[in-house]
């Protein structure tokens, strides 16, 4: 997460979006066999993409 982003700057249905997408990072991290060959890059890009909104958003107040 950004630096100077802190979580009550998301709103409520940003907050629910990062809390799942989280739940399925971990969920493919459990389902990973050891090889660490499990692709996580897009849901990481998701949570990035929010994070840069609730930044733009924050800026101009």
């Amino acid at each position: 997460m950004a630096d100077d982003l802190k979580f009550s700057d998301f709103t409520r249905g940003e907050q629910i979006r990062i809390v799942a997408l989280g739940a399925r990072l971990a969920k493919r991290g459990l389902a990973d066999d050891g090889t660490g060959n499990v692709y996580t890059d897009d849901l990481k890009a998701r949570i990035e993409r929010i994070e840069e909104a609730a930044l733009r958003r924050k800026q101009k107040k």
